[in-house]
């Protein structure tokens, strides 16, 4: 079990860009990490996810070409790259661990406590 801080929320235009940052407190080498959002009175969902080593990487078809995850073990954080973002993006995003792939909410285990991301038109 690991503890999670996400940073790099803010507020942004229509077509901007942010980069999310999430830090564990612990390793994740050997954790699928996904990065989530939710909106209030919406269920949390799946924004993309990415294998321990980097080498896969899954998107919601909401984000795809926008959104970019990566991760960097030996700082034990992981990242999304948010462009070209639009109001329908504001939420406040998650990063979370998993020993399964994919973008389900039930199969991760450890969260952070969310960093907000508003985007206005």
């Amino acid at each position: 079990q690991v503890q999670l801080v996400e940073s790099g929320g803010g507020s942004v235009q229509a077509g901007g860009s942010l980069r999310l940052s999430c830090t564990s407190s612990g390793s994740i080498e050997t954790y699928l990490m996904g990065w989530f959002r939710q909106t209030p009175g919406k269920q949390r969902e799946g924004v993309a996810a990415i294998s321990p080593t980097g080498g896969s990487t899954l998107y919601d078809d909401s984000v795809k070409g926008r959104f970019t995850i990566s991760r960097d073990n030996a700082k034990n954080s992981v990242y999304l790259q948010m462009n070209s973002l639009k109001p329908e993006d504001t939420a406040t995003y998650y990063c979370a661990t998993s020993r399964s792939y994919g973008l389900s909410a039930s199969i991760y285990e450890d969260w952070g406590q969310g960093t907000l991301v508003t985007v206005s038109s």
